[in-house]
């Protein structure tokens, strides 16, 4: 096979056919979809090992607000702490002090990465933020950017509408 149609061991276009045939089993199309039965995302939980570096990034690099810091009600003395990352949704941290977690590991069935729409104006200004807080980063598209948070966690900022990726709508 040609270069074109193998990368590393993959058939890309076998991968393509069966993510057509997957569309063509299970996408019923936009309008004839039956509505959800979430009404959103509550919080997402990921795992912070240092409480105010965390609290520093999101809400001082990241502009998003803290809106609540208690105690974990499933590990005595662990912090559960939320901030708001718009339209009533929450991105939220928990930190385990006696444990010994070890670093963030991307594995099977773990997070990948979170992606959070932001106003067009604002991803500029947080880019900008990130580059002079240090933080290393990838610009997708001009209107993308990857990094990690202060314990590894992938991260994307999307200046795309919710409900948009790329100029596709995926809603």
């Amino acid at each position: 096979m040609s270069s074109e149609t193998t990368t590393v061991g993959r058939d890309l276009p076998a991968l393509e056919a069966a993510r057509a045939a997957l569309r063509a089993t299970y996408l019923t199309p936009a309008g004839e979809r039956a509505p959800s039965s979430a009404r959103g995302l509550h919080h997402a939980a990921l795992i912070s090992q240092d409480v105010e570096r965390t609290i520093r990034f999101y809400q001082g690099v990241l502009e998003f607000p803290l809106t609540e810091l208690i105690e974990n009600r499933d590990y005595a003395g662990s912090s559960h702490f939320f901030f708001d990352i718009g339209n009533g949704n929450l991105i939220a941290f928990f930190d385990f002090p006696g444990l010994d977690l070890g670093p963030y590991a991307e594995v099977l069935g773990g997070l990948h990465h979170v992606a959070i729409s932001v106003a067009p104006d604002h991803w500029r200004r947080l880019v900008g933020k990130l580059e002079a807080a240090g933080v290393d980063h990838v610009v997708h598209s001009e209107v993308s950017v990857y990094f990690r948070d202060p314990d590894g966690a992938r991260l994307e900022l999307i200046a795309d509408p919710l409900g948009e990726m790329y100029g596709t709508k995926v809603l």
